[in-house]
């Protein structure tokens, strides 16, 4: 039961892992000007707001794998 619950946390942490790769390597999606926000396109600041949502995954999958 125990080998279980460990690949499951680790299955989940690879998963909040791959996340940011997946939504960064997807630049056509936000490479576009609008909408912008406070002058700024939306180029510019998605990748603002990603970077502590990826600290955030990064945090929360660094506390799973750690977890006995």
């Amino acid at each position: 039961m125990g080998v279980v619950i460990v690949r499951a946390k680790t299955v989940v942490a690879a998963v909040l892992l791959l996340i940011p790769f997946a939504v960064y390597f997807d630049v056509p999606f936000y490479n576009v000007v609008s909408p912008t926000w406070g002058g700024l396109p939306f180029y510019y600041w998605f990748q603002l707001v990603m970077l502590p949502v990826s600290a955030i995954l990064f945090l929360v999958a660094a506390i799973l794998i750690d977890m006995k």
